[in-house]
């Protein structure tokens, strides 16, 4: 079973003092930071490009885990891996637009980690030709582009169809909605890393929220974080 890791969403901080959340969220605990990638094309949003990850990237000492939302990520891959991005995930909304197959290698060749993510009504079957190069894949749990979303629990069997239908055993990342009511279902069915930006960024006691947080989801596992 993989180990559960916590991944605060940097979307939900206050840029204006990003180097000082960012060491604030690994103190309290952070496996990872997410970094949300937005072009306002794949989702109706503008964020973040390759200057600010490679900025990102300079104070964080945890890995890079980003995700991006956007139509063209075989032009945009390698931009981002040079900035810093220790995982990288694409969309599988966007595979009919270029080679699949040569992205994943484009990406493991550099020495990330690649993940293919899929909105919440995705047709889970389609990544199957893909699983056997990925490391990850990430379930979204609201439909792109905003964050504070709530969590659709129907996407939960997305996580169970990965697991027990297409047999993945690597990493299934959850993102969207996720906070102490959500995390342990999402545990439950097989997930064992975790987007949270609100319910993390938006505690005064951001140490506390994170260790509530892996707790409910070790439970849910029938694991002790003792």
């Amino acid at each position: 079973m993989n180990s559960i890791r916590i991944a605060p969403s940097l979307l939900a901080c206050d840029f204006a003092r990003l180097a000082e959340e960012i060491a604030d969220v690994e103190r309290a605990g952070a496996d990872w930071l997410h970094v949300d990638v937005m072009d306002g094309h794949f989702v109706p949003n503008l964020t973040i490009g390759p200057p600010v990850v490679a900025a990102i990237k300079k104070v964080a000492n945890v890995p890079l885990d980003v995700h991006l939302m956007i139509t063209d990520p075989w032009q945009y891959a390698e931009p981002f891996l040079d900035a810093g991005a220790d995982v990288l995930t694409f969309h599988l909304e966007v595979a009919d637009r270029g080679d699949v197959g040569a992205l994943l290698k484009t990406v493991k060749g550099r020495g990330a980690r690649v993940g293919i993510a899929i909105n919440p009504d995705a047709d889970v079957g389609a990544l199957a030709p893909y699983l056997p190069g990925v490391d990850m894949v990430l379930v979204m749990s609201v439909f792109p582009g905003f964050g504070g979303q709530k969590f659709m629990p129907e996407v939960l069997a997305n996580v169970r169809h990965l697991r027990d239908e297409l047999g993945f055993e690597g990493d299934i990342e959850m993102d969207g909605g996720i906070d102490p009511d959500t995390i342990g279902a999402c545990a439950g069915a097989g997930t064992d890393v975790f987007v949270a930006g609100t319910a993390v960024f938006g505690q005064k006691d951001r140490g506390a929220r994170m260790g509530d947080l892996r707790r409910r989801a070790a439970a849910a596992r029938g694991e002790s974080t003792a």
